[in-house]
């Protein structure tokens, strides 16, 4: 890699790091290590791959593409069947919606690796039907049928009222 692509690669992940960050903490249901793990697994294949990802139309979208991927592949493997116990030290940032949020994260942690990354790419990303299926490898239908499902098992967990969710 040259120095000029090297340079712009970097300049790319200053910009999208963050980005990144929160769709890889959605997509691992609130686990900061899982979502670090992510993102660096995630970057170092864009790194690989730096020339192509160049060129794209939308390397931002392409990066959101291998982090889904990355996530969904490492939801397959075996060794990841690992769940942390106890508590965990990290401690959300305090805010007006920081109850409503863990209780969404929560949520989405319930739903199945392939639901989740659907939710986090069309409602979480704001992603069109197409997009998300080009993303994911699936029919736009299968997005569709995939996307009502899991509204439908968040509905099931969260009830049908958001008031039900907010602390009084």
């Amino acid at each position: 890699m040259t120095s000029a692509q090297e340079e712009a690669y970097l300049e790319f992940v200053a910009g999208r790091a963050k980005a990144l960050y929160r769709s890889a903490y959605a997509l691992a249901a609130g686990d900061t290590h899982l979502a670090e793990d992510l993102v660096q697994e995630t970057l170092s294949r864009l790194y690989v791959h730096w020339s192509r990802v160049a060129r794209a139309d939308s390397p931002a979208a392409y990066a959101q593409t291998v982090l889904v991927r990355t996530f969904l592949s490492m939801r397959r493997r075996r060794s990841t069947g690992e769940r942390p116990t106890g508590n965990i030290p990290d401690s959300p940032q305090a805010g007006p919606d920081a109850a409503l949020r863990i209780t969404l994260l929560d949520a989405l942690g319930q739903l199945p690796p392939r639901d989740r990354a659907v939710m986090l790419l069309r409602y979480w990303e704001g992603h069109t039907i197409e997009e998300t299926a080009k993303m994911l490898r699936l029919s736009n239908g299968a997005v569709r049928s995939q996307g009502t499902r899991a509204l439908g098992r968040l509905r099931a967990l969260l009830g049908d009222s958001l008031s039900d969710l907010v602390p009084r």
